[in-house]
């Protein structure tokens, strides 16, 4: 699972942070990763460029293609690190869900 590399690591912007979400922006260099981590919540991406990410997860490597304005969810709980394979920069953004069920 986690090995140490020499990647550049991808710049964070957490952009809100209360009690119901938590909304980062992601920036990748070329290369860049975000680290090996693990969610708390489930979370939501929503890409800002088009390109594909690498992710690296204890099952193994696997190359996925992200559209501009394309979201994606996915559940708390899997360990992962994201690369960015591409030769330019890459960014999404993310929401981590604190609370579940309904909004007021």
């Amino acid at each position: 699972m986690a090995t140490t590399t020499s990647r550049p690591k991808a710049e964070p912007t957490v952009q809100i942070d209360n009690d119901r979400v938590t909304v980062t922006r992601w920036r990748f260099d070329p290369g860049a990763e975000t680290g090996w981590h693990r969610h708390a919540h489930d979370y939501i991406v929503v890409p800002m460029t088009t390109g594909t990410l690498l992710a690296e997860t204890a099952d193994g490597e696997s190359a996925f293609e992200l559209a501009a304005g394309e979201s994606y969810t996915r559940p708390e709980g899997v360990e992962h690190n994201v690369v960015n394979i591409n030769d330019f920069e890459f960014v999404f953004v993310e929401i981590e869900l604190k609370t579940q069920g309904g909004w007021p």
